[in-house]
């Protein structure tokens, strides 16, 4: 192996793209790129043109910032109507995006202000999946009208060759923001699973892709710096540079500056609140005999009690730590946290699914007992609010697979249907059966009515077809169109002939035509050619 195996794969692209610069008969158009090199004015002075206060469109997406005048409460009472519970965390993520946004629009106010220290109060979440971490941020974000990005933490490594660069985070926020640079320094990003990148100190050998260097690099971002739009390994960004250096100029860099970003990061931290536990000395013997089971089982209200030096010992490092200066722990959710989740919240759930059978314009109403069981069935799956999906997709499944197609357009959910959703079902089908035969019947129509839209023929369908076509639905437990699609499959080309022949597009369709297709169409062929000779005996003589 060459010692040139072991360069940077990079430099070797750069090496690559010289070489398909210098060679005359590139099969590449590199006009556009190359355009304006004879005539003495680069791209870069088409770039200078590009100067982000002297836009009218910026100056817009700049207004709700330019204009921010909320205060802590508003935000917190405009949370409360998405995210319930969490009143700790509303109250601090409130106060700290007031005080951070603030100081944004007196920056753009008094530009002056921009060269002064400013601690950023990036934040820590802490607490179990599913109690709306990631929601509250995202709520925030939308409410404000700044970018927002998540990513999580688990896919980014130390050199960006093994997973993503943590710069991309700062490149994605300009994406969000339509590639408007100044809207995006003013962004929000959001780092979850942040607790899976602690540095266990178990190896220090390999390429770190998890880890300390991880941190590291997340640092430099959550302070001030500038990061380059162009990344590294993109292989455009690569390309545009290699022109650049074909013209004998330097690359002109595009740069935005994280100084006004906020961050946030998030986790579990479950081991973090058992540590917690063991530094306060806390077992069982220490509570008193009031203090419930599910009480002292609660890991996550230890995570209240988290220090410095307690994500320290649990593999972050002091100056990481140190830029999170708000910190704040979310409740696990309860079974009536779950049910007021389903009867308040402005997006939840049960919602959805009010939707779903809309679409097939069906509603259905749901008892307070059967909210009060499914809150109890989701909290047993230890995933927040996300148990109430898992919940809600057992108790569905069938209903949504079957009520379209029989014509029932409304029922009731009670705590039976969420023991017991397969018996339910079947007794609100039998209940229902009357309804059946019309539902059939319109699926006949409809599959007529495409038929005609597609060939350009009418079938009208006797009512013993109708009977027979939907006994064939019953008991091969398939559709009437399906059925109608396999037998009238080969009846195109023959109808072509009949109507030529007959200059009629309207069949008659009965039980013995659905029977036996084949027989019928061709008797129908037969027929229609001897019609057609009888009605001109002149031209047979």
């Amino acid at each position: 192996m060459s010692s040139d195996d072991n360069n940077n794969p990079f430099e070797e692209i750069q090496k690559q793209l010289r070489d398909l610069l210098k060679n005359p008969n590139l099969g590449v158009n590199v006009t556009p790129f190359m355009a304006n090199e004879k005539s003495g004015a680069p791209e870069e002075k088409k770039e200078s043109k590009k100067i982000p206060n002297e836009s009218p469109e910026k100056e817009d997406s700049l207004k709700t910032i330019r204009e921010f005048n909320l205060r802590p409460k508003e935000i917190r009472d405009y949370l409360n109507k998405y995210v319930v519970k969490q009143d700790e965390a509303k109250k601090v993520l409130s106060v700290a995006i007031c005080d951070h946004y603030n100081h944004i629009r007196q920056c753009i106010d008094t530009p002056d202000l921009k060269k002064q220290e400013y601690a950023k109060p990036n934040i820590l979440l802490l607490g179990p999946t599913g109690v709306g971490k990631t929601y509250l941020m995202r709520t925030i974000a939308k409410m404000i009208g700044v970018p927002f990005v998540k990513a999580d933490a688990t896919k980014f490594s130390e050199t960006g060759y093994v997973g993503s660069d943590v710069e991309d985070l700062v490149r994605d926020l300009v994406k969000t923001a339509d590639g408007d640079m100044e809207l995006a320094e003013y962004g929000i990003v959001y780092i979850d699973e942040i607790d899976k990148i602690a540095n266990s100190g178990g190896s220090n050998s390999g390429k770190d892709v998890s880890g300390r260097g991880v941190q590291i690099n997340l640092l430099k971002l959550m302070e001030d710096t500038d990061v380059n739009l162009f990344s590294p390994t993109d292989m455009m960004s690569q390309m545009q540079a290699m022109m650049d250096l074909s013209r004998g100029g330097k690359q002109k860099k595009k740069m935005i500056n994280t100084q006004h970003i906020l961050f946030i990061v998030s986790g579990a931290f479950d081991k973090l609140a058992e540590d917690v536990k063991k530094r306060l000395n806390l077992s069982r013997i220490g509570f008193s005999n009031n203090d419930s089971e599910e009480e002292l089982s609660d890991l996550s209200k230890y995570l209240q009690k988290s220090e410095t030096v307690d994500f320290i010992n649990y593999g972050f490092e002091p100056e990481f730590v140190g830029r999170l200066p708000v910190r704040v722990a979310c409740e696990e959710l309860k079974p009536c946290d779950l049910a007021d989740i389903m009867q308040g919240s402005e997006a939840n759930v049960l919602k959805q699914y009010q939707s779903d059978f809309n679409g097939y314009d069906i509603k259905f109403t749901i008892t307070p007992d059967a909210i009060e069981k499914i809150a109890e069935k989701a909290y047993l799956q230890k995933t927040g609010a996300r148990g109430l999906l898992t919940v809600f997709e057992r108790i569905f499944r069938d209903y949504k697979f079957e009520l379209p197609s029989i014509g029932i357009h409304q029922f009731t959910v009670d705590a039976d249907t969420v023991d017991c959703p397969h018996n339910s079902l079947k007794k609100l089908i039998d209940e229902n059966t009357h309804l059946l035969s019309n539902v059939l019947r319109k699926d006949v129509d409809r599959f007529c009515k495409d038929f005609e839209n597609e060939h350009g023929f009418h079938l009208d369908f006797e009512n013993d077809a109708v009977v027979w076509i939907s006994q064939q639905s019953e008991s091969m437990n398939s559709t009437v169109r399906s059925l109608c699609l396999e037998i009238f499959k080969d009846f195109e080309h023959g109808l072509k002939i009949i109507s030529r022949n007959s200059g009629s597009n309207n069949f008659t369709i009965t039980k013995d035509t659905l029977m036996d297709p084949d027989r019928e169409l061709s008797n129908w062929v037969v027929e229609s050619f001897n019609n057609s000779q009888e009605k001109s005996p002149s031209e047979n003589a």
